[in-house]
């Protein structure tokens, strides 16, 4: 069975396709290779790939690659590929969201169009539920966006959905909360964060530090990814959450007692379209998913600081 996986270069992206090569997939890998960070992160993401049977990596745009070349003889399509940041997405940088998160989604899912797809999954963001204290998010509530970011994967989703109705490509949509781990981007920041530690350099504390998030594994968000694509039902959104809410301030404290170095925060305001808090319901996915989280949180920070410690700094 042949599986392709958009964004394969990334920090998810490479953990799903090497999770997909162990369940004995072929795996095309897409990757354009966005300057949103160092392409040397991700190529070091692609090396745990690259060497493995089965596994074909193409170095495409979405936008301009030969789609239904691309899609010839695939069983399941995996979109994590997309512009990420909410904190980027503002003013003159909004056209590479408009491009790389909306109107690539809707040329792959035009591509898709009688290729006897079997599953469309597509990697949505808790962003696309903004600033709410109606806690926990459900995928029944209104989303309300606060960012750009958030209204570009609103429009991905709704044009998933759209295919579903329009063609009947089964379509799935996830929405990740906060996912970390091993391979988190740079920009991220968990990997901020221990990348200063490392370095004893201060680190930036957006906000007071009591805004809180659902954090999720990157374990955790494969296992749910996986189980998304198995899933008999179609046009359909989940909450993908690690179940491990905490404030910035509580994991700065364990990350400080993981690592044994003590931070040196510097404060600064909040940022436009930050939320306050996250928390996944995690409810329709565990019952029609089978998804259940099983990685703690502190359990997981242990694992991408180990990770952490051996990148070359």
């Amino acid at each position: 069975m042949k599986s392709v996986v958009t964004g394969a270069a990334g920090f998810i992206g490479s953990h799903l396709a090497e999770r997909l090569l162990l369940e004995g997939h072929e795996v095309c890998g897409v990757d354009r290779f966005l300057p949103n960070y160092p392409r040397l992160f991700k190529e070091r993401n692609l090396s745990c790939l690259a060497a493995r049977p089965g596994f074909h990596f193409v170095e495409e745009d979405l936008l301009r690659v030969d789609l239904a070349k691309l899609l010839q003889g695939v069983s399941y399509v995996f979109h994590l590929a997309g512009q990420p940041g909410v904190r980027s997405s503002w003013g003159r940088e909004f056209d590479q969201y408009t491009d790389n998160n909306i109107l690539a989604t809707q040329k792959l899912l035009e591509a898709c169009k009688g290729k006897g797809i079997e599953k469309f999954v597509y990697a949505s963001s808790s962003s696309v539920y903004g600033d709410t204290e109606d806690l926990p998010m459900r995928e029944q509530s209104k989303p309300s966006p606060v960012s750009p970011y958030g209204v570009s994967k609103l429009a991905a989703e709704q044009l998933c959905y759209l295919y579903w109705k329009g063609f009947g490509i089964p379509t799935v949509s996830l929405r990740y909360f906060t996912v970390y781990g091993p391979r988190q981007r740079p920009d991220m920041f968990f990997h901020i964060f221990m990348r200063a530690l490392l370095r004893n350099e201060e680190i930036p504390l957006y906000g007071d530090g009591t805004q809180s998030r659902d954090f999720t594994f990157c374990a955790d968000i494969v296992e749910g990814t996986l189980a998304a694509s198995a899933y008999p039902g179609s046009g359909e959104v989940f909450n993908l959450g690690g179940g491990s809410r905490a404030t910035l301030l509580k994991v700065i404290e364990m990350l400080e007692r993981i690592s044994g170095k003590k931070a040196r925060l510097k404060r600064t305001e909040r940022q436009r379209g930050d939320v306050g808090h996250t928390e996944a319901d995690l409810t329709r996915a565990r019952e029609r998913l089978g998804f259940l989280p099983r990685v703690a949180l502190a359990d997981g920070l242990a694992q991408e600081w180990d990770w952490m410690s051996k990148l070359p700094l």
